[in-house]
């Protein structure tokens, strides 16, 4: 495994966060809680993927008669924007 030195800016969270790993002794320094907590996150979503496409392709195996019809493309979103305009709305009452 190679080793690349680059100079890095964090957040005074995201910092203070790499520290208490190290506090805890979770990583032995800082440039190791960061490249571990990357490969944690690199997993994280290597799964995710593996997942979704999994659910992609069980949903295309499904028999046609059991799918759902899709509405015109100029409607398909109309529920979604309807209930977002009434969020709005309210958030707006809210905060008046």
């Amino acid at each position: 495994m190679g080793v690349h030195k680059q100079s890095v800016s964090f957040t005074d969270t995201a910092f203070a966060f790499a520290r208490e790993l190290v506090e805890s002794g979770e990583y032995p320094n800082v440039s190791a809680a960061v490249s571990g907590e990357l490969a944690r996150a690199h997993a994280v979503r290597a799964r995710e993927k593996i997942l979704f496409e999994a659910e992609v392709q069980r949903r295309l195996a499904l028999p046609l008669d059991v799918w759902e019809p899709v509405q015109s493309g100029d409607t398909i979103t109309t529920d979604a924007r309807e209930h977002l305009a009434r969020r709005a709305q309210a958030d707006d009452r809210g905060s008046a």
